[in-house]
């Protein structure tokens, strides 16, 4: 007799019954953000670094006891996170229009502001790959209104996805075509690129999609972006990828989880719109979701890919 699931998921597809566990719920584990947004992992120190973006501050949940306390305030409306290989935060930043890093020392390093001499509308989202370049998204969220960043005129006239070279700290325009690029994620062989659009909130009927592109030329470029998934609740905002190739997005109910051929399989429900996930734990086997005022988390039967160095 199968075990019956709890209300914290559903199941569309039988490929998803397997990832979840029948004694297992979605756990609140802070509340009180304006737009919770970018959870990434520590594994050396047992911790999540978390954006409230209108709140101005990084808030830190602490693995061994549960406590939440600022990282970081002011924090330059930062947006999404990530961990590099040697287990440094980097991050996208609104108000400074940059992708910065924060050493082991504390000290904060801008890595790239402009591209051709002109300043970035405001880096979202980011992933770190394995020859240590760093890809990000760069909609203009941060400055379309004061309330997630300050208020300007774009630079650069587009919305386009970025890559700053690990070695040199070039920056190169790989991807362009969009009206709001987001989450982004690679494919656990690198072979390919996500890329969301949330355009939907700037143009009626807008996109409000998943694009899929080929990495190419040893992994500094990409081709194609044929549209892969379609939101069915809200918009994708954020997302992860696991060990064996499924997309765990964001969306208005919830986290929805995708096969890698783009088949919807099932979700993980949430009482709030979700903006963005990691995955994290010591076997990174605990889904982490930013969700608009709360943090949750919810335990499943796979595990993410690993960023940086084991703890």
């Amino acid at each position: 007799m199968a075990i019956e699931l709890s209300a914290s998921f559903e199941v569309l597809d039988e490929r998803f019954a397997r990832l979840a566990f029948g004694n297992v719920h979605l756990e609140k584990l802070f509340t009180g953000c304006r737009w919770a947004e970018g959870p990434a992992w520590f594994a050396a120190g047992r911790y999540l670094v978390w954006s409230d973006i209108p709140n101005d501050r990084m808030l830190r949940w602490d693995e061994t006891d549960g406590s939440v306390s600022v990282f970081r305030q002011p924090a330059m409306n930062t947006n999404g996170h990530t961990v590099d290989q040697q287990g440094r935060l980097v991050s996208c930043e609104h108000r400074g229009r940059c992708v910065s890093r924060t050493g082991h020392d504390g000290k904060r390093v801008v890595l790239a502001d402009r591209f051709e001499g002109k300043r970035f509308n405001s880096p979202n989202d980011l992933v770190v790959k394995s020859d240590g370049s760093i890809w990000f998204s760069d909609p203009s969220y941060g400055i379309d209104s004061d309330y997630e960043g300050d208020a300007a005129p774009s630079e650069l006239g587009e919305c386009c996805v970025y890559r700053i070279d690990g070695d040199s700290g070039a920056v190169s325009r790989v991807a362009s075509g969009f009206v709001q690029p987001n989450g982004l994620a690679f494919s656990p062989d690198e072979q390919w690129l996500y890329v969301a659009d949330t355009g939907a909130t700037h143009v009626a009927n807008g996109p409000r999609h998943i694009r899929r592109f080929r990495v190419q030329e040893g992994g500094r470029t990409v081709a194609g972006g044929e549209l892969w998934a379609e939101c069915t609740a809200g918009l994708f905002d954020g997302f992860r990828v696991d060990v064996d190739g499924r997309v765990w997005t964001s969306a208005g109910d919830g986290v929805h989880c995708y096969a890698p051929d783009g088949a919807l399989i099932g979700k993980v429900r949430v009482p709030e719109t979700v903006a963005n996930v990691c995955f994290g734990g010591p076997k990174l086997n605990r889904l982490f979701i930013c969700a608009t005022t709360s943090l949750y988390s919810v335990f499943l039967n796979t595990r993410g890919l690993r960023t940086s160095p084991p703890a």
